[in-house]
């Protein structure tokens, strides 16, 4: 097949899927869901949760004493909330539908009820369960929050192309201004099940699958899945799913308006002592400058900037999963980014490790020597 009529060629994956494998859609899905609403998080500290928040470039829409909802500077909902609880925990995400008949009919699909979101977010809802166990949220006609006045990307003079003369770049050290939410990464232990059931009930599609090296033929392993707008450009992925020793949050990422935005937000949060665990780069699959921090609770959070966006005629690319296939350019992976450096989050997944091998899911003993070829790759 020649570059002309290849759809993988310079888009993502070079390599497109064998006879037989997964299709990456479903045939006939519930409902297309638009977009990503909002994650929701428990945290016990929210003083030391907006602290945070704040200084990675979010805005407060409201807090009380038992709730945090934290808001970017397009006009939309609250892409965050954070409500008052014993321990740091991910809640779920909660997922935009094209309207209430969308709602509706993943309700009647489901035997799920419909209920009334709080006033102060508006509109309505159906909750989910994943065959993860991850709660999931479908929502239409919520308050759509003005927007916010955004940070205006540099003016930059590129090759010998030249926009700006007789003035200087002095991008001020502050903030990182979020725009949007872009994307939540998850792990599961069930992952084909999960990945087929975001499919089927919400209507997303597989950008690219990835799978470990010499493992081919048992499918993939993890995917990168787009909502399906039609010729509505979608980020190249809103949900990445991949096969884990357990079932959790990975990390979540915001949209910021360019890379000195990026990088002076990253100066900010460094020199008021938050913990950078990877950054800065360009990833491969997304194309996303990227750079990720450590909240005060552990939570792994991204600001990206310059990701790609697909319509729904791109089929899947599939390409090995590899350590050093993360990024483009950008300094090496860290331990902290992989979840095994020394601390409680490793002892978690060496513990997860022991309890997933004696269950029935699809994390095995052949899948356990895949994933640490990866982490050593």
């Amino acid at each position: 097949m020649n570059s002309h009529s290849d759809p993988h060629a310079d888009l993502h994956s070079e390599q497109g899927a064998l006879r037989g494998e997964h299709p990456g859609r479903a045939a006939n899905p519930v409902v297309k869901v638009h977009d990503l609403a909002w994650l929701e998080f428990a945290k016990p500290d929210l003083d030391r949760a907006e602290l945070f928040a704040r200084a990675f470039g979010f805005s407060t829409a409201l807090r009380t004493p038992d709730e945090l909802q934290l808001r970017g500077t397009d006009a939309a909902a609250p892409c965050v909330i954070i409500r008052k609880g014993s321990r740091s925990t991910f809640l779920g995400a909660a997922f935009l539908a094209a309207d209430d008949a969308d709602v509706l009919r993943l309700a009647e699909a489901t035997g799920r009820p419909v209920d009334r979101l709080p006033e102060t977010l508006g509109g309505i809802g159906v909750e989910l369960t994943d065959p993860s166990g991850g709660s999931v949220r479908v929502v239409s006609g919520v308050h759509r929050l003005p927007a916010q006045p955004a940070q205006t990307p540099l003016t930059l003079n590129v090759g010998h192309t030249l926009e700006r003369a007789n003035t200087t770049q002095r991008p001020p050290r502050e903030p990182a201004r979020v725009q949007r939410l872009g994307h939540v990464v998850l792990q599961s232990t069930r992952y084909v099940e999960t990945l087929n059931w975001y499919l089927q009930h919400l209507g997303m599609i597989v950008s690219d699958f990835q799978y470990y090296p010499g493992q081919r033929q048992r499918g993939p392993v993890m995917s990168f899945i787009r909502c399906d707008r039609g010729d509505t450009l979608a980020d190249h992925h809103t949900v990445a799913l991949t096969l884990g020793p357990s079932n959790r949050y990975v990390h979540s990422a915001y949209q910021v308006c360019d890379l000195d935005a990026l990088a002076a937000g990253g100066e900010y949060l460094r020199e008021r002592g938050y913990h950078r665990s990877w950054g800065i780069g360009r990833h491969i699959l997304g194309s996303q400058i990227f750079d990720y921090w450590r909240d005060p609770d552990g939570f792994l959070v991204e600001h990206f900037s310059d990701g790609d966006m697909f319509d729904a005629t791109l089929e899947p690319g599939w390409a090995p999963m590899s350590a050093s296939g993360l990024a483009q350019w950008g300094p090496p992976i860290t331990k902290d980014f992989l979840g095994i450096a020394p601390g409680r989050e490793s002892a978690r997944e060496l513990r997860a490790i022991i309890t997933s091998l004696r269950e029935d899911n699809e994390f095995d003993v052949q899948r356990l020597r895949g994933l640490l070829k990866v982490a050593s790759s």
